[in-house]
């Protein structure tokens, strides 16, 4: 089906529900801002900074036939995203995702992601069953994977046939799910996009520096990793060495779905032709946009 799309985007789709306010917050603030209602998760953030990069990207996800996923549906649709794929539920509620984020950064979120978790491998029909490939005749593109899949999902994806060819691009719905990931440390085709933070609960330990996380991860038997550190630096490490780069310093003014950001521009330059330095360069100044309130481009 590469006639029809560039990239598939495994993981989350559902509503992000946020809320920012331009002042400093902390716990109890009760704060004058603006709510606003978009499509969010980390596929779909993926999917979409993608389309931007004038990519066609589908999504492998569960939304359910609820009214607030025929919204959704419409909506990826709407901004180029492919759902042609996608595992429609008749009983599981389309997920959402709360956050609030102040002038100080992200103050607290909460994901609802319990429909794509109850949908498990239903998500993975069309790799299985020959529509995009299957264990005999595995699909051979790009995956963008991330990690709202239970940890049993992942560790089929990590290992079933389905995907011995895929190229495959890993990262962690959060912190809290990084250790999520542990299946694809000693993967030969996967790439891990991972947080400072995330670095270091995957590796068990913790570290100061993007270069010194990316490293440990090599040394925990990962055949590539970019680490991020917020607005510090970035490191992109293979066994040929590793390389770190500082992002452009701009005003933040959202941070949520920076990350993803990242990634996908990451991704897009790859696909293109870019180096690993330039690819690198894109990306940081793809987040460092989005971050400052501007499209990534």
């Amino acid at each position: 089906m590469s006639d029809t799309h560039d990239i598939l985007c495994i993981g989350s789709v559902l509503w992000d529900v946020i809320g920012r306010a331009p002042v400093h917050m902390r716990q109890g603030s009760d704060v004058a801002g603006r709510i606003t209602r978009i499509p969010g998760g980390v596929a779909m953030n993926i999917a979409m900074t993608l389309s931007r990069f004038s990519l066609k990207p589908s999504l492998l996800s569960s939304i359910g036939r609820d009214s607030q996923g025929h919204e959704l549906v419409e909506a990826c649709e709407e901004l180029g995203v492919q759902t042609r794929f996608v595992y429609r539920s008749e009983d599981l509620p389309t997920d959402r995702y709360m956050a609030v984020e102040g002038a100080n950064g992200l103050i607290a979120a909460i994901a609802d992601a319990h429909s794509l978790e109850a949908a498990g491998s239903k998500i993975l029909r069309p790799l299985m069953d020959g529509t995009l490939g299957s264990e005999e005749a595995p699909y051979d593109g790009f995956i963008a994977l991330d990690g709202n899949l239970t940890h049993s999902l992942l560790e089929k994806i990590a290992t079933s046939p389905a995907f011995a060819k895929a190229d495959l691009r890993v990262a962690p719905a959060s912190p809290g799910k990084a250790e999520r990931l542990s299946p694809f440390l000693k993967h030969e085709r996967a790439v891990l996009y991972v947080n400072l933070e995330e670095a270091g609960l995957l590796c068990q330990t913790e570290f100061d520096s993007s270069e010194a996380a990316a490293a440990g991860l090599l040394e925990r038997g990962a055949q590539r990793a970019l680490v991020t550190d917020g607005g510090k630096s970035a490191s992109d490490a293979t066994h040929d060495g590793i390389l770190t780069r500082q992002p452009p310093a701009v005003l933040v003014t959202r941070v949520t779905g920076a990350g993803d950001t990242f990634m996908a521009a990451h991704i897009a330059a790859e696909k293109s032709g870019a180096d690993r330095d330039d690819a690198l360069a894109r990306a940081l100044h793809a987040a460092a946009s989005y971050v400052s309130g501007g499209n990534p481009k």
